[in-house]
């Protein structure tokens, strides 16, 4: 006879990738109480009776940093280390999602000490399993880098096409070839030039593009491939 009484209990967990100052951060927040007090973590927490993932990972990330992010989607559910959490076998479904942080305000609130943005390049010591969970998370990121036009997300609304060229080589870690790049990106149609434009460094001022949502909406419907390939 089967024993349903178990003692798992779930969680949730969320990696908000924002760019920041010409890198790829993480927000975190530093936990307040228990056995991982002091220690950096990813933001989120147990799972209420009644509530859906969705709405648990969009609380948790609320109430511990202030912040509200559109869409997350779920990553992956972590449960096969049994003492990942101190506090006994917890399961874990891990969300990412991307944000532009231009003019948002972060602040850690219920059991969260303090909240922040780290750059992946300084990244401190993680709780739990969190590393691994942010390891996972950033490939993934990579991989959609690749074939769905979410860096746009993560830029401001009018930016330089440096910008873009800046953002992928950063996330993907890697040299890019400018001109084949920038033939590839333009090809889509979803990139309108703007009449606008901003000096940068000593260079003349650089025209100033935006993405157009709608149309590669349109696009995608109509079966346009968005495939980015790098050397």
């Amino acid at each position: 006879m089967l024993n349903y009484n178990q003692k798992i209990k779930l969680a949730v967990d969320a990696i908000v990738f924002g760019y920041r100052k010409n890198e790829l951060n993480v927000l975190l927040i530093q936990q307040g109480y228990g056995q991982t007090a002091g220690q950096w973590a990813l933001p989120g927490g147990f799972v209420q009776d009644g509530e859906a993932l969705t709405e648990a990972v969009q609380r948790e990330l609320l109430e511990e940093t202030s912040v509200s992010v559109q869409y997350l989607e779920q990553l992956y559910t972590f449960g096969d280390q049994l003492d990942r959490d101190p506090r006994g076998r917890v399961v874990t479904v891990a969300y990412f999602g991307i944000v532009n942080p231009t003019g948002m305000e972060i602040a850690a609130g219920t059991d969260a000490k303090e909240a922040n943005w780290f750059p992946i390049s300084e990244i401190p010591d993680l709780a739990y399993d969190h590393k691994d969970i942010l390891a996972i998370a950033l490939k993934r990121l990579q991989a959609k880098l690749n074939y769905q036009p979410i860096g746009f997300d993560l830029l401001d609304d009018k930016f330089p096409f440096s910008d873009l060229e800046n953002l992928y080589r950063t996330i993907l870690d890697k040299d890019i070839d400018r001109r084949n790049f920038r033939k590839k990106i333009l090809s889509f149609g979803i990139l309108e030039e703007t009449n606008e434009k901003r000096k940068i460094g000593n260079g003349r001022p650089a025209a100033l593009f935006k993405f157009n949502k709608e149309k590669y909406k349109q696009l995608e419907k109509e079966g346009m491939s968005f495939e980015i390939k790098l050397a």
